[in-house]
């Protein structure tokens, strides 16, 4: 089982980017998945996830109308389009899948990518 993120880079703030991770090894359209960020220093974060429909998604109040997760059963893929984005913003960003739906702590999620930078400049 492996989760790839990729997309990350670095951005001016204001800026866009969109991160992707892709599930191999078995399916996960029926698990939870999300995207959770770790700045130097800090304790990783939880940042959005997506339910294994696609149609229920929850945001952490920092990120709420710029950020949005979506997902794509048929290609295993999870992503995050981030808007607006902040200095604040700027961590690694893991996306991880649990087999629970409605979890947002690290300890919940089974499977972890391993993480992309992204760094937002002012």
């Amino acid at each position: 089982v492996q989760l790839q993120a990729s997309g990350g880079g670095s951005v001016q703030a204001g800026g866009s980017l969109r991160l992707s991770c892709a599930a191999s090894g078995r399916t996960f359209s029926s698990f939870t998945m999300g995207w959770f960020r770790q700045a130097p220093g800090k304790e990783r974060e939880f940042v959005a996830r997506i339910s294994w429909s696609g149609t229920i998604t929850y945001y952490t109040d920092s990120v709420k109308g710029r950020f949005t997760i979506s997902r794509n059963n048929a290609k295993n893929t999870v992503y995050l389009q981030m808007n607006s984005l902040k200095v604040e913003d700027t961590a690694v960003y893991y996306c991880a899948v649990a087999k629970l739906p409605f979890v947002y702590t690290p300890n919940e999620y089974d499977f972890w990518g391993q993480g992309t930078q992204v760094t937002v400049s002012s």
